[in-house]
């Protein structure tokens, strides 16, 4: 009797986990030969000040998210007041702007020769001087400002979910609507406030725009300069090594805590009847709200609209196309893939249930949890072994593999194959079973199964898969800056060259075009999140 052979889905999981952990593994080679010479040098001069910057960056940030995204949540989901409808699904628009965005504007806003200070020095005298925008804290306030929305969008909706039933029995024991958010509501909320604090500090760990523009040291820039500026891969790598440490660190950090309690909902979010806030409590409500949203979005928005229109008559050129054309066709292309492999990862987590099929599942996911610098490392070093052999081996000219669209197509895969797996699962579990034995008993089983069952049943999930990674991939800049082939500029390195020279009205127009595309999934995804 023969064995039987594993299901394709089996070799199509595998196949797709080990692509996953290979950046990861390359990376973590470079700790078995170290290089005495980078370590000295590292260790002398490099590493007590990015220790001591990241310390700073992810402490700060994480009481910046927490600090505005916590409040906002409780006030639009428990409370009425002023604008609440409004600033409820517009508190989510930040999530269109790239952080490196929000960074240039910012400085070219509040910088000391910007038209913010120089206003407010015409009109209370030439000595007045606002904190640095360009440094350590400033970048805290605008990393805050731009992941924010993380928190609150999650905590908003456990706040919603937990319904009025916790609430009137905190009350019944005699606390007070202050004493039943800090002792009832916000523990039932920790997991996903939680998950919101974990995705923004490892965008935290992941940002190189923002701080490249604030000139702020840290290991992504710091990667990259090792990578481009000292041309020593080695030293990128052992950057790499420590980089990525950190963010499984925090990812096992929140793992643990989470599983020391068990949560459950509590009620609906259409059961909750919000009180009315009146008097100096509803116009602080409403100018803390407004004032975020100010800074956040529409204030950035409005200096792009008008920065861009200064320039495009002089700006627009031949170019532009280029660069829309190469970022359209290089995001459609990636969300293609990374919806292709998150289908076969997810369809093979329902049709092969067990341990095997959701650890390939969960490694192939794990790349959002590293930074691009990272992956653009961990992608570039075996291609580039692999373009060297096949030259030595069969005579192939040397930078045909790494001077290729694949090496950049690889890695944003794994960088976002988790934001499209995400819809993807989410709408296969809504698929019952009773549904699959309807569709059996009418003779459909195996790939015709999918093909009339799922795949209809998929086409709204497929979507969301599709916009989100397109859009994350036209935002995306530490990949294609350090992997793109030569002259395949797109409109994030455009912007990048723009801000690198303090060309800050240069680089609205291809930032504009950026944040007017990143709206459509966040649009969508308000729409989604206001259904009843």
């Amino acid at each position: 009797m023969h064995p039987r052979r594993p299901h394709p889905l089996r070799y199509a999981q595998g196949a797709i986990a080990a692509l996953a952990a290979l950046p990861v593994l390359v990376v973590f080679a470079s700790l078995l030969h170290p290089e005495t010479a980078i370590w000295s040098h590292l260790g002398a001069h490099v590493l007590p000040g990015l220790l001591l910057n990241t310390a700073v960056l992810v402490l700060g940030v994480l009481a910046g998210v927490l600090f505005l995204g916590v409040p906002l949540a409780w006030l639009t989901s428990q409370y009425q007041f002023p604008g609440r409808r409004l600033y409820s699904w517009a508190l989510m628009l930040p999530l269109a702007v790239p952080a490196y965005v929000l960074a240039f504007v910012q400085v070219g806003l509040f910088d000391f020769s910007g038209p913010v200070q120089s206003g407010l020095r015409g009109l209370f005298g030439a000595g007045l001087r606002l904190p640095e925008i360009r440094s350590l804290g400033g970048a805290v306030l605008i990393l805050s400002l731009s992941f924010y929305p993380y928190v609150y969008l999650l905590a908003r909706n456990a706040f919603a979910s937990q319904g009025e039933r916790a609430l009137e029995v905190a009350q019944s024991l005699g606390l007070s609507p202050a004493l039943g958010f800090w002792r009832v509501a916000l523990p039932l909320a920790r997991p996903w406030i939680a998950a919101g604090a974990l995705l923004a500090l490892m965008e935290t760990l992941a940002d190189f725009g923002a701080v490249y523009v604030l000139g702020v040291d840290s290991f992504t820039t710091a990667i990259y300069k090792a990578w481009f500026a000292l041309f020593s891969l080695p030293a990128a790598t052992q950057l790499a090594s420590i980089l990525v440490l950190l963010a499984l660190s925090l990812m096992a950090l929140e793992t643990w805590q989470r599983g020391l309690r068990r949560y459950t909902p509590t009620g609906r979010a259409g059961s909750l009847r919000r009180r009315v806030l009146v008097g100096w409590r509803a116009a602080g409500a409403s100018v803390f709200a407004g004032l975020v949203l100010l800074l956040a979005f529409a204030l950035p928005f409005a200096q792009l609209a008008l920065w861009a229109a200064q320039v495009v008559g002089a700006d627009w050129d031949a170019r532009y196309p280029g660069f829309i054309a190469q970022s359209l066709s290089l995001a459609g292309i990636s969300a293609a893939l990374v919806v292709a492999l998150g289908l076969a990862l997810a369809y093979g987590e329902r049709r092969l249930p067990g341990g095997l099929s959701r650890a390939c599942t969960r490694l192939a996911g794990s790349g959002y949890a590293l930074p691009g610098a990272v992956l653009a490392v961990g992608v570039f070093l075996p291609v580039a072994w692999l373009d060297g052999q096949s030259a030595q081996w069969f005579g192939i000219d040397a930078g045909w593999l790494t001077g290729s669209l694949g090496v950049l197509l690889i890695a944003l895969c794994m960088r976002f194959l988790a934001v499209g797996l995400s819809p993807l699962t989410s709408g296969l579990n809504r698929i019952t079973e009773s549904q699959e034995l309807a569709a059996r008993s009418l003779g459909a089983a195996g790939w015709s199964l999918f093909r009339r069952l799922h795949l209809p049943l998929l086409r709204g999930s497929l979507l969301s898969a599709l916009l989100l990674v397109f859009v994350d991939v036209m935002k995306e800049m530490p990949i294609t800056l350090m992997t793109r082939p030569f002259g395949w500029d797109t409109l994030a390195v455009r912007v990048f060259e723009m801000t690198s020279e303090g060309e800050w009205q240069r680089a609205a127009l291809p930032a504009l075009i950026l944040v007017l595309a990143g709206l459509v999934p966040v649009i969508l995804l308000i729409r989604q999140e206001e259904r009843p």
